[in-house]
């Protein structure tokens, strides 16, 4: 028996965390969740200090502060007053990108990849795009798996409008499913195009999610990501089978979201506000701690930084360790190519 997963309020941007929370609590801490401080993200804005206790900068985002009386705390940048706009924007260069700007760069890393132009769509010259009506073909040596792996990254990703496309992040409008670009959406396309079972869809529809990742500084943007994100993989699963998911297999889905797109300070590679001076582990002469500041901060080296490393889920990777569960964690700044 299926069960309803959440109750999408069509061609709206925002998504109450009370519809989260009514189809499953459990799904609402899984969007919260913080895998390298083993905690919840934390709002890392002063957006919402003037709400009271709970809402201060470093505070985590508990269920109970965006439910119920306080559910529509959380909504898009289009929606927020215009002055917390610009104040975003002052603070945090926060500015949204057109879903056309996103498109056209999108296409840009899939025409390398398919050696062609064109394959999802074809821009036209007033922002506009027309989607490409027919199944997808891959190029020789290459096949809808791959292409479904191939690991992609939203850096700095807001809203995720490069991954996850339900509306235009500059407008609030909403984007057809038949016509989005994102990178999901993309990934999800060729799925439904070559499964035919519930089971098949599933299984290489979690497999594309594994292939997305981003990273936000902000908490509320997060958790917009997220849910953007698993939104997209419901939709596409309703779209193909005229059913929701079970939530089983929502919740396996908030799970690998809350690994994918995490919060990170991406100039330094850790968790935001957590590097800086902090005690040295010799004691001075007269037995007070000796503060020393961050090497990481000081010469500009990304990997000297005495803040929380971020870590991520290589999913492709085997387990060090049985019982660890799918794939492995690694740093984020292992990634990064050594000068």
């Amino acid at each position: 028996m299926q069960e309803e997963a959440i109750g999408i309020r069509a061609g709206e941007a925002d998504i109450l965390e009370d519809d989260i929370l009514r189809a499953s609590p459990e799904l609402l801490d899984h969007l919260l969740r913080d895998h390298t401080t083993g905690q919840n993200i934390f709002w890392a804005t002063h957006d919402y200090e003037s709400l009271g206790e709970g809402y201060e900068y470093s505070s985590p985002i508990l269920p109970e502060l965006i439910t119920g009386p306080h559910g529509r705390i959380i909504m898009p940048r289009v929606m927020k007053a215009k002055h917390v706009q610009t104040q975003r924007k002052r603070d945090k260069a926060e500015i949204f990108t057109p879903a056309w700007v996103c498109n056209s760069q999108v296409n840009l890393i899939d025409s390398a990849w398919f050696g062609r132009e064109g394959a999802f769509n074809t821009e036209n010259a007033d922002h506009t795009w027309q989607t490409t009506e027919e199944p997808i073909t891959f190029p020789q040596g290459k096949t809808w798996r791959d292409y479904v792996r191939d690991n992609r990254l939203e850096i700095t990703c807001g809203e995720a409008p490069y991954i996850a496309s339900r509306y235009d992040a500059s407008t609030g409008q909403a984007i057809p499913l038949g016509h989005r670009i994102g990178m999901l959406d993309r990934k999800l396309r060729i799925v439904g195009e070559n499964t035919q079972t519930t089971g098949q869809w599933l299984q290489w529809a979690h497999e594309a999610l594994k292939s997305v990742y981003g990273y936000e500084w902000q908490g509320d943007n997060l958790l917009l990501a997220r849910e953007n994100v698993l939104l997209t993989f419901i939709e596409h699963y309703r779209e193909k089978f005229q059913a929701s998911p079970m939530l089983r297999s929502v919740n396996y889905a908030a799970y690998i979201i809350s690994w994918n797109l995490w919060q990170m300070d991406g100039l330094k590679g850790v968790v935001p506000e957590t590097c800086g001076e902090k005690p040295d582990s010799q004691l001075s002469l007269f037995g007070e701690p000796r503060m020393v500041a961050c090497e990481g901060c000081r010469t500009g080296d990304i990997r000297h930084h005495n803040g929380t490393y971020c870590l991520l889920r290589d999913w492709a990777a085997k387990p060090l360790k049985p019982g660890e569960g799918p794939g492995r964690k690694i740093r984020f700044i292992d990634l990064m190519k050594k000068p």
